[in-house]
């Protein structure tokens, strides 16, 4: 038996409405905010995400699913959203417009030991706001994930945000890590002695040492941003309380993508079996970094699996509507036909109609019925054929009353 791959996992049933459900409601989030739609490739030039994403970063170093094709061409799967977005910007031209306001979701793929909310193949909702470098684009981004997981439930989300400043003040802010810790860089893992001089900024977000006190000592990078940093994040802060949002600075904050630029964000829950749930920032110098246009962003991308997790934690219980309008039972074979043709019509008109297509006998298709939790079970027989008329039974009030068949969508239209 050939079985899936590990760190992966097959969506149905229960789980495939869930998952429906987060996604459509994150849809139409992102439509009240006048967001666009865009779908990237699963597979781009690895070049991509090197020269977009960091040499230095864990998904690129450690993560990324790189192949060479039959042309010789080195080419990754996707292990994050942004990257790939840039490159559909800069290649489409779609920067002639601004601002340009883009959702996605899908699958990335990193290559890390699977456990609870993280996985091989990771599911991400996503947005990408080009084209203001104004904090008020920080805030209303922030504020569109607050909103999302408001509307699932998630009542208590805490924001997290610091600011790492531009190309400059992380210069001086480097030099500062460095001297921090390279004295005592013995003591971390091999991941961060790798990192103190390619990128000790991530040193910050290491899992494995985050407890070390030097982690905790070190300095805060808010010292080195420079007047117009600080301006921008106090201004940040300030659109947050007008939004009503609870916000808590975290100076050690870096996020793991060597992009950002300025504001970084988090968002986390009362459950913190697998940290943030989702997260993002400015990343102002990505297009100029990939041969485009220098245009300022800020976007954020959310785990649908964590999301999904939370709300099993949490007790939260969807308003799932899995049930259909209208099930059509036959009393014998002869009505087939009739029976298929009119959910044709039903289905034609919006209705979510199913029918015994496996010749059960009477009584399982009525357990069929209830299976489906059908509002209405409409009943075909000989006799409704004959007067065009059709016995309509709701399956709440379990009443039975006879329809028109001319009236039937007007029926359904009131009733449903």
């Amino acid at each position: 038996m050939i079985k899936k791959i590990k760190g992966t996992y097959d969506v149905y049933g229960n789980l495939s409405k869930k998952h429906d459900y987060i996604k459509k409601l994150f849809q139409a989030v992102c439509e009240n905010y006048n967001y666009s739609y865009i779908e990237t490739p699963f597979i781009e030039r690895s070049e991509l995400f090197h020269r977009g994403v960091g040499e230095a970063t864990d998904i690129v170093t450690k993560e990324t699913y790189d192949f060479i094709d039959r042309g010789g061409r080195n080419n990754t799967i996707r292990p994050e959203g942004t990257a790939g977005i840039a490159r559909s910007i800069i290649e489409n031209k779609l920067y002639t417009t601004l601002p340009l306001k883009l959702w996605y979701l899908g699958s990335m793929y990193r290559y890390e030991r699977p456990q609870k909310g993280r996985y091989r193949e990771l599911r991400q909702l996503g947005v990408e706001s080009y084209g203001s470098n104004e904090p008020i684009m920080d805030a209303e981004v922030i504020s569109m994930g607050v909103n999302f997981f408001k509307e699932l439930g998630i009542k208590n989300i805490k924001v997290i945000i610091n600011s790492i400043g531009g190309v400059e003040t992380r210069k001086k802010y480097r030099e500062a890590l460095i001297s921090h810790f390279k004295k005592d860089i013995d003591n971390f893992c091999q991941d961060c002695k790798d990192r103190i001089n390619k990128n000790p900024l991530r040193i910050l977000d290491c899992k494995i040492d985050m407890d070390n006190e030097l982690i905790k000592s070190a300095p805060s990078i808010l010292s080195y941003l420079n007047d117009e940093e600080k301006n921008h994040f106090e201004k940040v802060k300030d659109y947050l309380k007008v939004l009503d949002i609870d916000y808590e600075v975290d100076s050690s904050l870096v996020r793991g993508l060597d992009y950002y630029t300025n504001t970084v964000f988090e968002f986390k829950t009362e459950i913190n079996d697998f940290g943030s749930i989702g997260g993002g920032g400015r990343y102002n110098n990505l297009l100029s970094s990939l041969d485009g246009p220098d245009i300022p962003a800020v976007g954020f991308a959310l785990g649908l699996d964590r999301i999904v997790d939370t709300l099993d934690a949490l007790g939260i219980n969807l308003n799932l509507d899995d049930a259909i309008d209208v099930y059509l039972l036959t009393i014998t074979d002869k009505e087939d036909d009739y029976a298929l043709d009119l959910a044709q019509k039903l289905r034609m008109c919006g209705f979510k109609v199913d029918l015994d297509l496996s010749k059960k006998n009477m009584k399982a298709k009525f357990k069929e019925s209830d299976r489906y939790k059908s509002k209405f079970t409409i009943i075909i027989g000989e006799e409704e054929i004959k007067t065009d008329t059709l016995t309509i039974k709701d399956n709440l009030t379990k009443e039975e009353k006879k329809v028109d068949y001319d009236g039937l969508i007007d029926f359904l239209d009131t009733n449903i």
